[in-house]
């Protein structure tokens, strides 16, 4: 699987954004929060479709429940019908039911993060409880994205603690609360670039490990199953 590449320019625009409006960010375009999430979204649906043998990658109808076509990369409001409640992932791939699921959470000014961020890690555990439950050989994966500013001292040692303890699933009898790979990325509103220092180099959290980790998990699980013929 490539690594999964953001694009600083467009980043550097959000960041624009949000120097200008308070150090946050609107729900509305343009660069809005939700927007932002797109961002990130689009890039690892283009890494694992590529990981995948290049294949389509397309967005589903809300409320449809199997893929568009045999075999393709799912992006937008995937609708994944779990064990605990029904939930829309950002990223899917499901050609014989969920074999990666992956969601992106971004909070975007330090009242979010301060207020909001525990709330975002129940949140993770939760769905991938809900796929695991029912799709135990399913990848889960997140990506957290926060303005560097946003995040500091004590609250941001918690939160790599916190997001390490939960990105260690490696076995499909491991807990299923637990995610495949999570990524934390802090990234810089002015120029648009991802922090270098934070994570740190020896952590599982750090983007350019969040490729291998997915494909790792997935070949160790679906290596030579259709629709692969090899990896």
């Amino acid at each position: 699987m490539p690594p999964v590449a953001l694009d600083t320019a467009e980043l550097r625009k959000f960041g624009e954004t949000w120097q200008s409006h308070n150090e946050s960010l609107s729900r509305t375009p343009p660069y809005s929060s939700s927007q932002l999430g797109n961002l990130f979204e689009r890039a690892v649906a283009e890494s694992l479709a590529a990981m995948l043998g290049q294949i389509q990658i397309v967005v589903p109808k809300r409320t449809a429940l199997i893929p568009p076509q045999p075999d393709c990369v799912e992006i937008g409001d995937v609708r994944v019908i779990g064990g605990v409640r029904p939930q829309n992932f950002d990223v899917v791939y499901r050609p014989d039911g969920v074999r990666f699921a992956f969601d992106a959470k971004t909070l975007n000014d330090s009242k979010s993060v301060e207020k909001n961020w525990q709330n975002m890690v129940n949140d993770l555990s939760t769905e991938a409880t809900t796929v695991h439950s029912r799709f135990p050989y399913a990848v889960v994966a997140f990506l957290v994205a926060i303005p560097k500013p946003c995040l500091q001292g004590t609250q941001q040692a918690a939160m790599i603690e916190t997001l390490e303890r939960l990105g260690r699933r490696t076995d499909v009898n491991d807990p299923v609360y637990l995610a495949e790979a999570i990524c934390l990325v802090l990234w810089n509103p002015e120029d648009g670039t991802i922090h270098p220092e934070v994570p740190p180099s020896d952590s599982p959290l750090r983007l350019e490990m969040f490729a291998q980790q997915v494909q790792t998990s997935y070949v160790n699980r679906y290596k030579g199953l259709p629709p692969h013929a090899s990896f």
